[in-house]
């Protein structure tokens, strides 16, 4: 049976809009990292952000996966330490802290979820949901800061610590100013062509400047 143009294009699968850069970080640094420029300010009382992740690095190791700092304050920091995955808000102590499969060298999408109204938090490992968590009931993430990938910044985009550093792959980089549906985290993890983009970090136009030994690489070339 022979098919014409028309319905050949048809039959192929819908293009999606998936940037396939990936920052790769090649090796323990104090000086390695990405800082990102979002579309809106971080005046936060919900999010969702999510990430593609692969790394070797011990899971109780501390490794910085997400880090947004003002002057004065770690306001959102995202960590595997400890053998879980955990969430700081304007706290170097007190944590959200979940009991997860380590990351390891296959790409791992992950997201966090949290609302000030409910202070209900959770993440996403591959579209699934954790257990919620009750976590800072009330509280804002304040704008204004700075948002790096590789290191934690212990001042405003400094005084990084090497053993806390990222090594590995962090790639579609997507934050909100919302909690999102499972259907729609499902979505993303699977790069469905209608799989939202971020309204606050948007990695098909993400705004960055790499500074130190970060390699970007195109997904497309590996």
């Amino acid at each position: 049976m022979k098919l014409g143009i028309f319905t050949l294009l048809l039959l192929l699968p819908l293009a999606s809009s998936y940037n396939s850069k990936v920052f790769l970080f090649p090796g323990e640094s104090n000086s390695a990292y990405v800082r990102l420029t979002p579309k809106k300010p971080l005046n936060l009382q919900a999010f969702t952000l999510c990430m593609r992740v692969a790394t070797e690095l011990n899971s109780q190791r501390e490794t910085i996966l997400f880090a947004y700092r003002t002057q004065h304050y770690d306001e959102l920091n995202v960590w595997q330490e400890k053998g879980r995955l955990s969430l700081y808000l304007r706290s170097s102590g007190d944590a959200a802290m979940f009991t997860l499969p380590p990351l390891n060298a296959f790409p791992t999408h992950l997201c966090v979820t949290w609302d000030s109204s409910t202070g209900a938090t959770a993440f996403w490992v591959d579209g699934r949901r954790s257990m919620l968590k009750i976590y800072r009931r009330g509280h804002r993430v304040s704008p204004d800061g700075a948002i790096i990938l590789g290191q934690d910044a212990d001042s405003y985009l400094g005084s990084f610590d090497i053993k806390q550093s990222f090594v590995g792959e962090i790639t579609d980089v997507q934050m909100w100013d919302s909690v999102l549906s499972a259907g729609q985290i499902k979505q993303l993890y699977e790069k469905h062509c209608d799989a939202p983009s971020g309204n606050v970090l948007d990695w098909n136009s993400l705004v960055y400047q790499i500074s130190g030994n970060v390699v970007e690489v195109s997904e497309l070339d590996v």
